[in-house]
This record gives structure tokens, C-alpha cells and sequence, in this order.
């Protein structure tokens, strides 16, 4: 009985731990290679600059920003705090990230900033903002860059993905994809 265990043991472990693994990879790499692979971004010289999926932090002035992430954009393991609305670190932490983008984007009333630019995402990761969160950061970009502020604002419409589908979820822009765009400008 015990030896029969051990090889029922071992044909499963070979084939739900090897066999099957290995199967719906090579699909994957099959029907949708740049999906399986990471949906990794290239830079004009062929450097992979990010992936599609995942967040990045910019701190230039001379880019749009995306959310904040608790995480670091750290895809080792996503999550966020899940902190309360009353919690007083989310409130600290509010009110730091408020105060830091007020003053590198002076010309931007606090009742205009869009939710997105001062809440995670449930996994840290989102590598999306709105877009009336990249409308509100033209001005700084524009004076920092020396553009006129209808070039970017067509920039951001040119960047802007809409539902999924037509119907699931809100319009969207991938902020590394919108600033590697803006760098094409130069």
C-alpha cells in the first residue's frame, strides 16, 4: 500500500507540478507572447524601461505622476495597507501626498485633484491614473518643458484607453507609456 502511495505521489507531482505548468506556458507563449512574457515596455534602443502592468514612481517635474503606492510599485508583493477612512496614518499620509503635489503643481486648486492621485490602488500597482489626473499636472509639465499645453493635452487624448471591452471600467492612461510619448517629444 505505501509503495502505491509513493508512485500515485509521484505521477501527480509530475504531471500538476511539471506537466501541466509547463503546457499552459507554452500556450501562453503561443497565443499571446507579449501577454505570457510580462507585457513588457521597450524603449526606442530596445531597453526593456517597465511593464504595461505595473507602476512606476516619477518624481521629475518634467513628468506626469501616477498614484501613490504604499509598495513602493515594489511587485514582489502587492497590497496596500487597507487602512480606514479614520485611520490616522491614512489621514497623515493624505494630507503629506496632498501637500507635496500642491506645491509642485501650484497653479492646481485642492478641490480639483482627482481621487486617483491621492489613493493606492487595491494592489499598489496600478500603473493607470485618469484622465482628468493627467489633465491637472499639464501646466507644471508644460512650464517645465517649455510645450504648449494644447500639444500635451492632444498627447494625453492620443494616451487614453477607453473601457474595457466598451462597457467595464473608466478611461485610463498608462503613465509610463504617456511619459516614454512625452519623451519622444524631447
Amino acid at each position: 500500500m505505501l509503495l502505491a502511495n509513493l508512485r500515485l505521489s509521484l505521477v501527480l507531482l509530475l504531471i500538476c507540478g511539471l506537466a501541466y505548468p509547463l503546457a499552459m506556458t507554452g500556450i501562453a507563449q503561443i497565443v499571446m507572447p507579449a501577454q505570457a512574457s510580462g507585457s513588457l515596455i521597450v524603449d526606442e534602443a530596445g531597453k526593456v524601461v517597465g511593464s504595461e502592468l505595473i507602476g512606476q514612481t516619477f518624481t521629475d517635474p518634467k513628468y506626469f505622476s501616477g498614484r501613490i503606492s504604499s509598495i513602493d510599485n515594489n511587485a514582489a508583493g502587492s497590497g496596500s495597507n487597507n487602512y480606514a477612512p479614520s485611520n490616522p496614518a491614512l489621514i497623515e499620509r493624505t494630507q503629506k501626498e496632498l501637500a507635496a503635489f500642491l506645491e509642485a503643481n501650484p497653479d492646481v486648486k485642492q478641490e480639483e485633484i482627482p481621487a486617483d492621485l491621492l489613493t493606492n490602488s487595491a494592489s499598489g500597482l496600478d500603473p493607470h491614473i485618469s484622465p482628468k489626473a493627467a489633465a491637472i499636472q499639464v501646466e507644471r509639465i508644460a512650464k517645465a518643458r517649455n510645450l504648449d499645453p494644447a500639444k500635451l493635452n492632444a498627447l494625453i487624448e492620443e494616451n487614453t484607453d477607453g473601457r474595457s471591452l466598451g462597457v467595464f471600467g473608466e478611461p485610463r492612461v498608462n503613465v509610463l507609456k504617456l511619459n516614454l510619448a512625452l519623451d519622444q517629444w524631447k
